[in-house]
Parts: structure tokens; sequence; C-alpha cells
């Protein structure tokens, strides 16, 4: 079974993408929280083990990230919340992306997010969630290991 991309692109040989070249992440703070340390330290981990990172800055609806994503060719989105609206934000972006033919975007997450919301996140489309505590080394290996991998 073939499945199409939002730019028109077949998984292939050269990841699901079916493009070579690095992996594009879309970093975003959605919402109202103010507080973009942690998604900052976490695009410098990507961009220096390599990858094409877009911070999008503070205060992004989901509508303007999924564009973001979208007109950037991204491969992930990386979600920064802290302000607990974690299961209406990512729920809208996922939402968005199934609208808009591009829900091969994966999209990843982290901040403060309860242990009991993290299984219904993955349930809803969510490819993984980090806690604090994470190392940025961990997520450049999940990134790395999960982004342009085919789904079965």
């Amino acid at each position: 079974m073939s499945v199409a991309r939002h730019d028109g692109a077949q998984p292939g040989s050269q990841g699901a993408a079916g493009r070579s070249g690095p992996i594009r992440v879309v970093v975003a703070k959605p919402g109202l929280d103010g507080h973009d340390r942690g998604a900052k330290v976490i695009a410098r981990a990507l961009r220096d083990a390599g990858m094409e990172v877009i911070y999008t800055g503070l205060h992004q609806t989901p509508e303007q990230i999924v564009d973001t994503a979208i007109q950037e060719d991204a491969d992930a989105i990386g979600l920064s919340i802290l302000s607990g609206a974690h299961n209406t934000l990512f729920a809208k972006v996922i939402a968005l992306l199934e609208e808009r033919d591009a829900a091969d975007i994966k999209v990843f997450g982290g901040g403060i997010i309860p242990e009991a919301d993290i299984a219904p996140l993955k349930a809803q489309g969510v490819a993984e969630i980090f806690t604090p505590g994470a190392t940025t080394a961990s997520i450049v290996e999940w990134v790395n290991a999960n982004v342009r991998s085919l789904a079965v």
C-alpha cells in the first residue's frame, strides 16, 4: 500500500518522507505559555545533531504551527507545552494535520504533562512525549530513529 505525503512524494529508500537530506523539525510553543527556554534548548540540540529546525516563537496557534510545518515541508512538529493545555493543543494540531492531508508529519512534544495524560495523547496520534528530566540526547536519538521510519 502506498502512502502519499502532503508534498506528493512517496515513501521509499530515502526514508518515509521519500527524500534524502536532513530531517526537518518545526519546534513550536503553542498557546499562552511564555516560557521558551526548553524549546530553544531542544531546537539547538536537534540543529547540532544535523537537523533543520524551524522555531516558530512564542504564542503560536495550532493553525500557525500546522501552516508553518506544511510550508516548510517539515517531517515533524515538536510542541513544548507548560501551560496545562496539552490535551487541547495536541489534539488540535493533529486534527489540523489530518484535515490538510499532512498526517504524515509526526507530532511529538514535551513539557509539564501528567503521566496519566500520556497514554491518551499517544492514542490520539502523538508519537512521543518527553517529560521533565528527558535528556537532549534521548530526544535527538528518538527523532533520528522514528521521524522518517515507515509506518506499517
